[in-house]
């Protein structure tokens, strides 16, 4: 049986015994159905895994274990790249967020385009952020990740662009246009930026606006691609070249 590895928030770097966040104690007591003695992995976004072992269980949300040993640093991806994803709706969203992390992308930001079909306010945004964050941490689990990406809060895509965003690297998704992978050049400093439209795409007027701030135009191929898959195929491009997918 496959050691389950859970996310804790806090550092353990140090400690012999902590007590589960009360969303890993209900995953591992009721879930799971593990018993004390079990073995588990804990990795609290530093770059390390540290074996365990369940002690005991007060009730269905509370679990201690105790840390056994320390293993790493393990490696990420050498790529970082940041995938500024326009929203889409419900599952389409949380499954692009889903596969991004076990492609290795190192952040998520949401922007809310000409053509999205959510609509967030403030409070429904971070509502969604925190949702997003934990699909994120429960993808990093179940695909041996040890440094959970951070999905930011949802913006406004103008007030993205307008926040003028770095990298040597700055790709947005056009179908109709555009260089393909295979002519990219290698980012000097290991970061990508990867913009992709919501359901229906970008505007041309988006995409214009983006070129204004460095943008290219990325062709995937001959096909029209949904959403989700065009940022998985991105994703599985860039790191295939330059990342860590052999």
């Amino acid at each position: 049986m496959r050691i389950p590895r859970v996310f804790h928030s806090s550092p353990l770097k140090g400690k012999d015994r902590v007590m589960l966040d009360a969303a890993a104690a209900k995953h591992v007591v009721t879930v799971l159905r593990l018993k004390p003695g079990a073995e588990l992995t804990l990795f609290d976004g530093s770059g390390f895994e540290f074996a365990a072992v369940l002690e005991h269980q007060a009730d269905k949300k509370q679990a201690w274990v105790k840390i056994t040993q320390m293993h790493g640093p393990v490696v990420e991806s050498p790529l970082q790249v940041t995938l500024v994803q326009g929203v889409s709706r419900g599952e389409r969203m949380d499954y692009t967020i889903q596969k991004a992390v076990e492609l290795g992308v190192a952040a998520i930001v949401p922007v809310l385009t000409e053509r999205s079909v959510v609509k967030l306010d403030k409070d429904g945004g971070a509502k969604k952020r925190e949702h997003w964050q934990a699909v994120a941490v429960s993808a990093c689990e179940q695909s041996g990740r040890v440094k959970v990406p951070a999905v930011h809060a949802p913006l406004r895509y103008l007030e993205y662009l307008a926040s003028k965003p770095e990298g040597d690297l700055k790709l947005l998704l056009d179908p109709l246009g555009g260089v393909t992978a295979g002519v990219l050049p290698r980012p000097a400093d290991g970061k990508a930026l990867l913009l992709v439209g919501p359901e229906g795409g970008l505007s041309e007027n988006e995409i214009n606006l983006a070129a204004r701030v460095g943008f290219q135009g990325l062709k995937l191929g001959p096909r029209i691609l949904r959403t989700e898959t065009a940022a998985l195929v991105a994703l599985s491009l860039l790191q295939a070249s330059w990342g860590d997918l052999d």
